[in-house]
């Protein structure tokens, strides 16, 4: 690509979405309303299932009546560009012990603690009028780390001073800000990154996985291809559109080889093609 050509920007990423309602229809573009969040979140479970069926805590499909009981340890996950806290809510905590939540975008983030802080006071209404009512975080026995910042600069093995969290806490004041992952879930928010800062924040995530088992997980819109890589700029967020091929070439070069890939069938007509790809190290 040519240095003529558009980049990401990221502070005229963020001052867009700052622009944007902080709900799921702002985060979804217009979407939230519909059947998208309910479609999207089921295929992203079903997804993450599939690969991890030890995650399933009931006899399911995934995980028979005869299964062994799942180790006592703690499952977290990591979910970055997440808004107002929608993956975190919808897709992991149903899985998942502990969720550590980033979003760069501050009427975002101001959002999610407010979901997060009124499930921790069981209500189901947050202060913005809102249905919350995120698992395990009145009882504490799952919890939500929030951390504001950007993945150009952020660490996951590293990830600094969070803002707050809820529900769930360490026993004897152990911090386990530093723990690493099972999940790192991307989603509808690399496109702001340039392949460069891409490849980086994609090989620091995978330092921060946990075993051979852990995954990262990205789930973005796909743009068409003719045998070659191409990426589409958006002006109006300043993002790009990766095909499957450029994303694919940026995984190469992070050195992470992809061990499941699909489509993420029922979303509405009109929009690019969503592909969710599973992770690992090459």
């Amino acid at each position: 690509m040519s240095s003529t050509n558009p980049v990401p920007d990221l502070e005229a990423g963020i001052q867009y979405w700052a622009t944007q309602p902080a709900n799921y229809d702002g985060v979804l573009g217009g979407f939230g309303t519909g059947s998208l969040p309910r479609v999207d979140s089921l295929g992203s479970r079903r997804f993450l299932l599939d690969l991890l069926p030890e995650l399933s805590t009931v006899p399911s499909p995934f995980r028979s009546l005869s299964a062994p009981p799942s180790e006592t340890r703690r499952v977290r996950a990591l979910d970055v560009g997440a808004g107002v806290g929608r993956v975190t809510s919808d897709v992991l905590l149903p899985l998942v012990s502990d969720v550590v939540l980033l979003e760069p975008v501050e009427p975002f983030i101001n959002e999610a603690r407010s979901r997060g802080k009124a499930s921790e006071s069981g209500l189901e209404i947050n202060d913005s009028g809102y249905r919350v009512l995120w698992k395990g975080i009145a009882d504490r026995s799952k919890s939500v780390t929030f951390f504001k910042g950007a993945l150009q600069s952020f660490d996951p093995v590293a990830p600094g001073t969070p803002l707050d969290r809820v529900g769930y806490l360490p026993q004897d004041g152990d911090d386990d800000t530093e723990s690493k992952f099972d999940v790192i879930w991307c989603q509808w928010c690399l496109g702001h990154l340039k392949d460069d800062d891409l490849v980086q924040f994609l090989q620091r995530s995978k330092k921060a996985l946990r075993d051979a088992r852990s995954l990262i997980v990205v789930k973005e819109n796909v743009c068409r291809e003719q045998n070659e890589p191409v990426t589409v700029f958006d002006e109006q967020d300043s993002t790009f559109t990766r095909s499957d091929l450029a994303f694919k070439t940026v995984f190469r070069d992070a050195g992470l080889k992809v061990i499941r890939e699909k489509i993420q069938h029922g979303l509405p007509k009109g929009l690019y093609p969503v592909k969710m790809y599973a992770l690992r190290e090459a």
